[in-house]
């Protein structure tokens, strides 16, 4: 079966993130993780096994975030679907975040609008929160970002990044459509066709 996707197995996501979370550990050492929903979630699940503080053997939270670029919701319009961020779950008070180094995680940076619209908002509600503390205390509360994604793929984006926050990807990537497991009901299949496409 010829087609022009990429499928991903479980096993090539762990490796990737496994990888990464050696650079993302010696460089930023999160202390808290926001998973972009519902991509991020298991790439986020799986980086937290690699981010775990070995000395004190605890993990790293998990803030989710939900938001749709491509999915149908409720009361969304044609027009919206591919060119307007939903926002559909957020974070609770932003002073959770509050002096914390905290990693974005998603599964593909492909326009790099949900990205964008995600770091922008977190960043507003930080700085919203710093406002409830003394001027004295608000750059040792300011929120470090840093953003993970499984694959980046390469094309011109949509969104732009500040150049402050560091950035990491799994992969690069061709401009090809990626089919993820956890996207899939048939897992068998998709092994299989992803095991024939290796040969």
């Amino acid at each position: 079966m010829a087609d022009d996707h990429v499928r991903c197995t479980y096993n090539d996501v762990h490796k990737l993130i496994a990888k990464a979370s050696e650079r993302i550990q010696s460089e930023f050492k999160p202390d808290v993780i926001v998973a972009i929903g519902g991509g991020g979630f298991f790439p986020a699940r799986v980086m937290r096994t690699f981010l775990k503080d070995p000395s004190t053997k605890r993990n790293i939270p998990i803030q989710a975030i939900g938001l749709s670029l491509y999915e149908s919701l409720p009361d969304t319009t044609e027009e919206q679907l591919g060119n307007m961020v939903v926002r559909t779950q957020w974070l609770g008070p932003p002073n959770n975040l509050l002096g914390r180094r905290a990693l974005i995680v998603d599964e593909v940076d492909d326009s790099r609008t949900t990205l964008h619209y995600a770091v922008t908002e977190l960043k507003k509600d930080v700085e919203m929160a710093l406002l409830d503390l003394p001027e004295s205390q608000r750059d040792a509360a300011r929120t470090k970002f840093a953003i993970f994604v499984v694959h980046n793929k390469l094309k011109p984006k949509s969104g732009a990044l500040p150049s402050d926050i560091p950035y990491y990807a799994g992969a690069e990537v061709d401009d090809v459509w990626l089919d993820y497991p956890w996207e899939m009901k048939d897992i068998d299949e998709h092994d299989r066709l992803a095991a024939l496409a290796q040969k």
